[in-house]
């Protein structure tokens, strides 16, 4: 089983690296920093079969390039997962914080397609493959101080869909999941109430579980996936009165990169 996987070098991306590799997998693991990756494969399963992938997920025609040789490299990838991500707690009022929007958007959203499309091809052509998404529950509903994040991963779930029904007429199979609080520098810094905080390796083992079964969506924790529903049918006037006093993720100057 071949295993291409963006934000491979902390929080859940590398959680997932040590869960496949534990069930055999051979991984192109993609990060910035080689050094974090170089000490990833250390702590790996036969470290020989896994190759770092040193690029800036932003770098779209690096990022198809290193993605296609690897693909070539491992006799083709069976599964490709965009995990690369970044949360910052922005806000449109202030122009700097546009900046910001714009950062999180490429890395959170445009980089998961550049990453599916260097691989949609050659799946098609072996009539098998699956893509995976990581989405998150802040995508159901936007949250106060998390503009930037929250519309991100509501365009990353409405994405998903659309190429999940797309692809399956190729027998290409698109998996969404929308993590809830997990324990990594994402959310190290969230001056708020997190319910249901699940640790990293936890949320691998369910997510690797929830891949291979091929599930097109899915919330992990399932509790989180409870409550995203009741979010999203609480009454607007009802939904602004709870959130209103909510505390607010830190803006840009304590940004933390998945990648």
């Amino acid at each position: 089983m071949n295993i291409f996987l963006t934000g491979a070098s902390s929080g859940i991306g590398q959680a997932l690296a040590k869960e496949f590799a534990a069930n055999g997998a051979t991984l192109g693991l993609v990060a910035r920093r080689k050094e974090k990756l170089d000490e990833l494969i250390k702590t790996l399963p036969h470290p020989d079969l896994h190759t770092p992938i040193v690029c800036d997920v932003n770098d779209r025609n690096e990022l198809i390039r290193l993605a296609r040789q690897f693909d070539r490299s491992c006799g083709g990838v069976d599964i490709a997962i965009a995990c690369a991500g970044i949360s910052v707690g922005v806000k449109t009022q202030y122009r700097e914080d546009l900046d910001q929007f714009d950062k999180v958007f490429g890395t959170n959203v445009l980089s998961m397609a550049s990453t599916f499309h260097a691989f949609i091809d050659p799946m098609i052509e072996r009539k098998r493959g699956t893509l995976v998404g990581i989405a998150s529950v802040a995508g159901i509903r936007g949250l106060p101080g998390s503009e930037a994040y929250c519309a991100s991963k509501s365009a990353v779930i409405t994405y998903c869909e659309s190429l999940r029904v797309e692809m399956q007429k190729y027998n290409v199979k698109v998996v969404t999941i929308s993590p809830g609080f997990v324990k990594t520098p994402l959310t190290a810094q969230n001056p708020y109430k997190m319910p249901f905080l699940m640790e990293p390796e936890e949320f691998a083992k369910q997510a690797v579980k929830v891949i291979m079964e091929g599930k097109k969506y899915a919330t992990i924790p399932w509790q989180m996936g409870v409550l995203a529903k009741v979010l999203r049918v609480l009454p607007i006037p009802l939904f602004d009165k709870i959130l209103a006093s909510r505390k607010q993720k830190p803006r840009a100057t304590a940004s933390v990169s998945a990648d």
